[in-house]
């Protein structure tokens, strides 16, 4: 084998496993789920976008306008309501507004609801931020997998 053929040794620490020419397979893949289409892994767009939604409803909508909370003098204010809402709409629906309005909902393993207590895990380490900024080849962060859940395609 030349040396033509074989990776570069940065490939593997710049440019991770599939720069190197690995083969990973897509996300959720490994959970048995499907590569398309409802009950697949939600791509990050879909993420972030409902994550944009929800954080402009509690940052305007309910600290500003109904508790009259300027979030630059309390920056904590709008992660607590943050932190209410969500534990409150995916503990009972399985999603919030804006997993609705992009399409996507909270799933345990199982591909059911979640409990009560894994959500609550999940809410606290989504509020921290840090722990959804660190994920797997399955997009599942930390306050994913220590809540043993995954976010879906509806």
């Amino acid at each position: 084998m030349s040396s033509k053929d074989q990776p570069r040794w940065t490939q593997t620490w710049l440019g991770g496993l599939r720069a190197a020419g690995v083969d990973l397979g897509y996300p959720g893949e490994r959970l048995g789920l499907p590569e398309e289409g409802s009950g697949s892994i939600a791509g990050w767009g879909r993420r972030i976008g409902a994550l944009v939604i929800d954080w402009m409803i509690c940052t305007w909508a309910v600290a500003q306008l109904l508790l009259r909370v300027n979030p630059a003098e309390s920056p904590w204010v709008p992660v607590v309501v943050f932190a209410v809402q969500y534990l409150l709409l995916v503990g009972f629906m399985g999603q919030t507004f804006g997993h609705r309005l992009m399409g996507i909902r909270v799933a345990a393993m199982d591909g059911g609801d979640p409990r009560w207590t894994p959500v609550l895990a999940r809410t606290v380490l989504l509020a921290l931020a840090l722990p959804a900024l660190i994920f797997d080849r399955d997009h599942r962060g930390i306050h994913d997998r220590a809540s043993n859940t995954m976010v879906v395609r509806m």
